[in-house]
């Protein structure tokens, strides 16, 4: 972008006429302010707009709203001018040690005979990345048609209920409210309340467009998101791909409003409306009053319009009902209606007799089955069903006792086969040592050294005094 500079000389009269110049009048002599002139023609002319990165120092900002600073590196300097008419959209406040990057003009200050860096544009160092993310994601959403022109919906003429998805702190809330309720204080909003900056705004924003989807009856006719100016990093959270695909696949339609006329967020291109401001939005959205009363009066007039015309109607339809031979000869319809109200009623009076008769059926069908279902006979069946099972319960008692006997007389026969007692009554005998274990060898009684022998009738104690020979 290159501009044009305009310096106007304000001097006049015949002392300022410069005397002509001989061809061979020697080298050219320039004053101080026509070499300068030439320099600033030069530099604009060859250079244009460049972009810049580097450090804010000699910060100043003027009561006019200009920003001066300069902007340095490592060995350099560069002076450089900030217009308020273009400053107007600065997203932050400018300090020194700042890293910037900043586009703009060279031009050169005449007075001073300096050159310096016209600003148009100031960002943040680092909101290129952003930037480059930025684009990356637009292309390939955009190539999935999230942004085509047909899928974008009208807004309602006359929205009766808006959802609305911001910060409830923000000033773009107020700004909204402000405009929509000046202009139209009928308009019902709801406010679903998220973080609009900050690690994980971005799933609240998604959610709670959503979350308006998912009201019951009756339904929004718009949804608002929206927030106040800020920095690139300030506003990515509408940036974020998740908050498309939210507003994308929103039922309802969806104006996004974010940051000033100058930011565009990704959530813009998905939105079907995109409202510069936060009250942009609110002027979208609500009607003015002019329009209101001329949308009235049209309805008025096309309402007294087909009311003329329902009028007409109808009276051409009573003139033909009224021409018909039912109004003109009405003894005649009165005459053919005795008729057939004397037919019907016979017909009816057969019917209800016919009723009768069967209502009486059912009756007697009724009691002969109440009496089938008498108290008295179903206590006597169940009488008889519990002797029933009292008969089996006793026999079943008499049967499980008898074999349970039978079962301990085998086990009393069984553990008397086993009763130690009764091989020491057949002549046998049981030595223990002192401890009392069992001896089964004569190796274990010669170890043992005193012996325990129980007989049937009782026991002795010995002890060993000799080798036992084993056995041959």
């Amino acid at each position: 972008m290159k501009t044009t500079q305009l310096t106007f000389d304000l001097s006049f009269g015949p002392e300022k006429r410069e005397p002509e110049k001989k061809k061979d009048a020697g080298p050219e002599i320039l004053k101080v302010r026509e070499l300068t002139q030439k320099i600033k023609r030069l530099l604009e002319g060859e250079i244009g707009q460049v972009w810049v990165q580097g450090e804010i120092s000699n910060y100043r900002k003027q009561a006019s709203g200009h920003h001066y600073f300069t902007l340095k590196d490592e060995s350099s300097v560069l002076g450089c001018v900030f217009f308020a008419g273009d400053a107007r959209f600065l997203k932050q406040a400018l300090r020194d040690g700042m890293e910037v990057q900043v586009a703009g003009e060279i031009s050169v200050y005449e007075a001073r005979g300096n050159y310096q860096l016209i600003v148009r544009h100031l960002q943040m160092r680092g909101e290129g990345a952003l930037q480059v993310r930025f684009e990356a994601l637009k292309r390939r959403l955009q190539a999935e048609g999230l942004f085509a022109p047909e899928r974008k919906r009208p807004l309602p003429k006359f929205p009766l209920r808006v959802g609305v998805v911001t910060s409830p702190t923000g000033a773009a809330l107020q700004d909204f409210l402000n405009v929509l309720w000046r202009r139209n204080p009928h308009i019902e909003v709801i406010l679903n309340p998220v973080r609009v900056q900050g690690a994980g705004a971005a799933k609240e924003i998604a959610r709670a467009i959503g979350e308006l989807n998912a009201l019951p009856s009756p339904p929004l006719d718009a949804i608002v998101v929206t927030r106040g100016g800020g920095s690139l990093e300030d506003l990515w959270e509408f940036n974020e791909e998740e908050v498309a695909r939210a507003i994308a696949a929103s039922r309802i339609p969806v104006v996004s409003a974010v940051g000033h006329e100058i930011d565009f967020t990704i959530g813009d291109f998905a939105a079907d409306v995109r409202a510069a401001t936060p009250s942009a939005a609110a002027e979208l959205l609500a009607a003015e009053s002019s329009q209101l009363l001329l949308s009235l009066e049209r309805a008025n007039r096309r309402m007294r319009r087909v009311c003329q015309e329902r009028h007409a109607s109808c009276a051409a339809l009573l003139r033909r009902i009224s021409a018909a031979p039912a109004f003109r000869y009405p003894e005649r319809s009165l005459r053919d209606f005795f008729l057939e109200l004397d037919a019907k009623s016979e017909a009816l009076a057969a019917a209800a007799e016919r009723g009768t008769e069967e209502m009486k059926k059912k009756i007697e069908r009724a009691k002969a089955s109440l009496k089938s279902l008498h108290p008295a006979r179903w206590t006597l069946a169940q009488e008889e069903k519990l002797q029933g099972y009292s008969r089996r319960i006793s026999l079943a008692a008499k049967q499980f006792h008898s074999t349970a006997n039978q079962r301990l007389a085998r086990a009393e026969q069984v553990l008397k086969a086993f009763d130690p007692r009764a091989t020491l009554a057949r002549g046998f005998t049981a030595t223990f040592d002192k401890e009392g274990r069992l001896l089964k060898s004569a190796e274990d009684a010669r170890r043992a050294g005193t012996l325990t022998t129980h007989f049937a009738d009782g026991q002795t104690v010995s002890e060993v005094v000799a080798p036992i020979a084993s056995n041959p």
